[in-house]
């Protein structure tokens, strides 16, 4: 359990260099909200079972969003998605249990496609083009985050 956290944790750090999110496509800013979401929902999860001083996942948001510099309007979409996950996650998970261990572990399977998928666009191997919107959808597999709209 604690190897797919630490991987997703990883993949969150990697994207230490800005996406630069205003200049990017439609399809960058949203899997940007969608990942934002996700860490709501871990940091939920994570203080459901460490208490309430845990800032782990809410201290990788800000570094997210410091990195990434965005415009006010996403910076906005930034914070109410993360804000979301984490009140959707809270209220259906208020306490550890298994099914908080096994909702944490399913999280940090989402988050950890969301920011490999990030990583390829933002890093494509030369020859490769990034892949499109359709394409990292289909990649997320149904139900995830990515294929929800974002919250408003």
């Amino acid at each position: 359990m604690r190897s797919k956290l630490t991987a997703f944790a990883l993949a969150v750090t990697a994207l230490a260099m800005p996406a630069l999110a205003q200049d990017r496509t439609p399809a960058v800013r949203q899997s940007l909200v969608d990942l934002a979401y996700v860490l709501g929902e871990a940091h939920a999860l994570r203080q459901a079972c460490l208490g309430e001083d845990d800032q782990y996942w809410r201290t990788r948001m800000i570094r997210m969003v410091d990195t990434e510099q965005p415009d006010a309007a996403l910076d906005r979409r930034l914070k109410e998605s993360f804000n979301t996950g984490f009140a959707s996650r809270q209220g259906e998970f208020p306490t550890c249990t298994g099914a908080t261990h096994r909702a944490e572990i399913a999280t940090a399977a989402r988050g950890q496609s969301l920011a490999a998928q990030l990583s390829q666009v933002m890093n494509p191997v030369q020859g490769d083009a990034p892949p499109t919107l359709k394409e990292m959808n289909a990649d997320a597999g149904h139900g995830d985050v990515a294929t929800r709209p974002a919250p408003r």
